[in-house]
């Protein structure tokens, strides 16, 4: 395994890429992989939009916001977050100290694109997904603008994306 002693920490909306770029970053840099999503679930018991479903939104965070600290401060790995860990700034504080965080952005058709057949996407629920994505993705613009560097996925393959990232940290 590589040893930078930090993270790579990937944000961004859903549909941006960050589980499949942090898991080709992760083989690459011979790091370890790990998906705040995945944390909650595992953690919980239940699927994300089961939490959603049954508790709602505010209580998912909570859920997320302990996620980040059970993986902030682990080194060598690249952590892919939840779509809206950045509404909480405690959690962009804490993945910072990690590493560097890195925001992956698609155009909201694009997204759309990628997340269209999902079942497990609980704020697309609901007339006009399109149109929810763009108001999301607006709403989280200045959260988003708060990481160390954007990255556009847009017409870009997960191993550009990657390599992209890869090159900024070596």
């Amino acid at each position: 395994m590589r040893q930078l002693s930090a993270n790579i920490v990937l944000v961004g909306f859903m549909g941006t890429g960050k589980s499949a770029v942090g898991r080709v970053i992760a083989q690459k840099l011979e790091f370890h992989f790990i998906d705040t999503d995945d944390v909650i679930e595992q953690t919980s018991k239940a699927k994300i939009s089961d939490i959603f479903a049954e508790h709602g939104e505010d209580y998912f965070r909570d859920l997320e916001s302990q996620a980040v600290k059970s993986v902030a401060l682990m080194k060598n790995q690249v952590v892919a977050t939840g779509g809206g860990v950045v509404l909480r700034s405690s959690n962009i504080d804490l993945l910072r100290t990690g590493g560097p965080i890195f925001c992956l952005n698609a155009t909201p058709k694009a997204i759309w694109d990628r997340v269209r057949s999902s079942r497990s996407r609980p704020l697309l629920r609901g007339p006009e997904p399109l149109k929810k994505i763009e108001i999301l993705l607006d709403k989280r613009a200045p959260y988003y603008a708060l990481a160390d560097h954007q990255i556009e996925t847009t017409g870009v393959s997960v191993d550009r994306v990657a390599d992209e990232i890869i090159s900024y940290i070596e």
